[in-house]
């Protein structure tokens, strides 16, 4: 099946169709997304449909302290919308009972499982032109049917993507990606290639250039502690990371490195790069995550639409106490939005930084 366009799908500059889920209902996701639908003035810019159990969002609703007042709509084919409220799908994938708070489980991972097949679903038939999600957990997910290595590799499949793809990180106007991303440590060595530094760096450059970042400035970590030490702890940087930064400067892109993995991000959070490529998962995430945690931004890349969520987890922790903070999904929310309409992400980016 072929994907829509924003444009052919019948979408606005102002008024862009998200779906929006709830996330793990085990965790803050059903709270946050509450939260969110809650402020006006996210469903005066976007056209919000949200696919959620009932029992689930009923509980979210309590723990959040709001009340929604939805659209109820019965199934995809009798879609509409209204101004100023959030079309609801409402599936009942809980079976009328409440989630069990605060653990992985085969039923909740089920729910959001389902609902993420339905909004992809949705972009597929042309009727959205973006996707939010509050967060997920990827034991639920696999304990609920998910086979692939995380919930891209999945809408990859979805949308017939067969170009590379990953998660991009934006803290404020940092933005960052990955060679690897949800596999055991053990691992990752194996899979750093040049082809795979090559394709990270080359998809976050785009999507700066696609942002208003004319020559996007790309910083790329060494794999090992020191960025190998000349080799004295590990060849990778020298017999791979190095070759693929070569090339990808003699093609023209402004990619620098590799540098230590301990302080490349110094120099990032002063603004002396606009991305930074990391080998694996924790390397950028917790760097990231420690300059902003709250208002960090997870963006899928490489996928036909944008998809959104907040950097921050389930949360197990706190689930059901009310205390879940949704600085991160609003700001998730606004890129997914903008990117919808058309606007600048850049825009986006430098609205947060400040």
């Amino acid at each position: 099946m072929s994907l829509p366009s924003s444009k052919s799908s019948g979408a606005t500059s102002a008024r862009p169709r998200i779906v929006v889920l709830l996330g793990d209902p085990s965790g803050v996701g059903p709270e946050m997304a509450v939260k969110l639908l809650a402020r006006q003035r996210n469903l005066d810019a976007a056209r919000v449909l949200l696919i959620a159990d009932p029992a689930v969002l009923a509980a979210g609703e309590r723990i959040a302290g709001e009340k929604l007042n939805p659209l109820r709509v019965d199934s995809l084919d009798a879609l509409r919308f209204e101004d100023g409220r959030p079309s609801l799908l409402a599936c009942d994938w809980m079976e009328g009972r409440e989630p069990v708070l605060g653990e992985s489980n085969e039923q909740s991972g089920r729910a959001s499982f389902e609902a993420l097949e339905l909004a992809t679903l949705a972009v597929r038939r042309g009727q959205a032109e973006g996707i939010l999600f509050a967060p997920l957990n990827k034991h639920s997910l696999r304990l609920g049917g998910l086979v692939h290595e995380d919930e891209l590799r999945y809408m990859q499949e979805r949308f017939a993507v067969t170009g590379f793809v990953c998660e991009f990180n934006l803290t404020g106007s940092l933005w960052t990606s990955r060679v690897t991303s949800h596999i055991p440590l053990k691992d990752v060595a194996s899979h750093i290639t040049v082809q795979g530094v090559s394709d990270a760096v080359k998809i976050i450059a785009a999507a700066l250039r696609r942002a208003g970042v004319a020559h996007p400035r790309i910083a790329v970590t060494g794999l090992n502690p020191h960025a190998g030490d000349g080799g004295s702890i590990g060849m990778e940087e020298i017999e791979i990371i190095a070759p693929a930064i070569e090339q990808l400067r003699a093609e023209g892109l402004d990619a620098r490195g590799p540098f230590s993995p301990d302080t490349v991000f110094i120099g990032a959070r002063r603004g002396d790069v606009d991305a930074v490529v990391s080998m694996y998962h924790d390397q950028g995430q917790i760097a990231m995550k420690l300059m902003g945690f709250e208002q960090g931004v997870t963006l899928h890349g490489g996928l036909p639409v944008p998809v959104a969520t907040s950097a921050s987890g389930s949360a197990f922790d706190i689930a059901g106490k009310g205390i879940a903070k949704i600085e991160g999904l609003q700001q998730a929310f606004d890129l997914c939005v903008r990117m919808a309409s058309g606007v600048p992400v850049r825009e986006h980016a430098q609205a947060v930084a400040t």
